[in-house]
């Protein structure tokens, strides 16, 4: 076998490999061999089939296997005897020219491989990334106590309904009747919002509900129907108030103090709202850092990639799940991602930074804590979370996204030791103008 390389550019080669008789007749006759030991063939005992019947059938399929074999060691070799930082792997010559796959023919194949660049480079006190501290003002702290009075708050009976308000009704059409229906006047269409709004118990009205209720789903609902149902009945109805309920925010007392924060003043209260805004912004603040200093790196690190030949391979290798114009449509996004691997992984090395399987744990549970804070679920059980976690770290995609974030997390926490913070405070309303 005889392998000749043509460096193309410091990232592209082209390896021709030659293969002779004597580097597969071996490896060939081996295969045949292996074919007639397992051939069934009617007429002949298994493993006693002639050899020239064998051949017949399966000399080719022997033939090209053995070839493969011989060129994938030989490939192998190459990479290794050179020290190639493969990106991929080698991918067939796109002009490869065709072959007669006769046995004791030679045959010369062409293969495009391509390098992943050597990343090497230094951070310093005089590497300077910009770092926010966003100011908790006295109008964020209002708007979170008066969300979180609202979020504890309750419906309680009203007189008048406001246009925040529900109202409960019954809906009455010759003999149909439809007791107890919640309506919630934000629902109504703003045509016939103003109807409702001001109604109060034992008021009468003439609706249509087609109207008034342009969602189907939800006039379903409140009439009790199913939507194939709809199409037949009369829209008008007569709508006759039962109730008012109004929403009222959570009042300033200690049970609720206790119920949102666990304290009992409202100064207490009142600190922990500080302490959360505070804790969101630096969160926020992070997620900028992070994202500051991941294009500041891979400026400091210009990686270059054998674009081409990546596109290729990922055509290649999804086997006819992407065209083309799929990939160049995504690419831009795939690139900065691909290289920043590249760049994290040196990263990683160089600062030797260490995943624990309790980082992960940890991550996944601020994830849990999360979702679970989003249906106003603040106080859940450790043991909960702990399961919660464990059980989002067994699902493939979510763990790879897990890990993938606290690789993240880890590099950027090495990063800030190394580089000089160039803190800067701004409002909420500027940072969140930043693109």
């Amino acid at each position: 076998m005889k392998l000749e390389q043509n460096r193309i550019d410091d990232l592209n080669l082209e390896v021709a490999v030659t293969v002779t008789a004597d580097d597969y007749a071996e490896n060939r006759k081996k295969r045949l061999n292996d074919f007639r030991k397992k051939a069934e063939i009617k007429g002949f005992r298994k493993g006693m089939v002639p050899m020239s019947l064998v051949e017949k059938m399966y000399g080719q399929q022997a033939l090209v296997d053995s070839v493969n074999d011989v060129i994938a060691e030989g490939l192998n070799n190459f990479i290794q005897e050179n020290s190639l930082r493969v990106l991929g792997e080698p991918l067939p010559a796109e002009d490869q020219q065709s072959h007669v796959w006769e046995a004791g023919n030679e045959f010369t194949f062409r293969f495009d491989i391509a390098e992943n660049p050597e990343i090497s480079f230094e951070l310093s006190k005089d590497d300077e990334v910009v770092y926010y501290t966003i100011t908790v003002t006295e109008a964020a702290k209002k708007e979170m106590k008066d969300n979180l009075l609202r979020q504890y708050g309750s419906l309680e009976e009203g007189e008048a309904a406001k246009e925040e308000d529900f109202i409960i009704v019954d809906f009455e059409q010759g003999d149909m009747k439809v007791e107890g229906t919640y309506v919630a006047l934000r629902n109504v269409a703003e045509a016939a919002r103003a109807s409702f709004v001001g109604v109060k118990p034992g008021d009468v009205l003439d609706v249509n509900v087609n109207e008034a209720f342009e969602n189907e789903t939800d006039r379903a609902s409140m009439l009790k129907v199913s939507k194939e149902e709809l199409a037949s009945l009369d829209p008008m109805f007569r709508m006759t108030v039962k109730n008012v309920k109004t929403f009222v925010p959570a009042a300033l007392t200690e049970e609720t103090f206790e119920k949102v924060f666990g304290v009992k003043t409202e100064a207490e209260f009142d600190a922990k709202i500080e302490e959360r805004i505070r804790g969101e912004y630096a969160q926020e603040a992070d997620f900028r850092f992070s994202k500051d200093a991941k294009n500041f790196l891979l400026e400091k690190a210009d990686v270059k990639i054998a674009e081409e030949f990546l596109k290729r391979w990922v055509y290649v290798v999804n086997e006819g799940k992407f065209t083309m114009e799929d990939i160049e449509k995504d690419w831009d996004l795939f690139i900065i991602d691909y290289k920043w691997q590249m760049v994290r992984n040196y990263l990683m090395q160089k600062y030797n930074v260490q995943i624990e399987e309790a980082d992960l744990l940890a991550s996944a549970k601020g994830f849990a804590a999360y979702q679970f804070a989003m249906y106003g679920m603040n106080n859940v059980p450790e043991e909960q979370l702990e399961s919660f976690a464990k059980n989002i770290l067994s699902q493939e995609e979510q763990g790879r996204r897990i890990l993938d974030q606290v690789e993240n997390e880890k590099t950027f926490a090495a990063v800030r030791e190394v580089v000089t913070l160039k803190k800067k405070k701004i409002s909420v309303d500027k940072f969140r103008e930043l693109k």
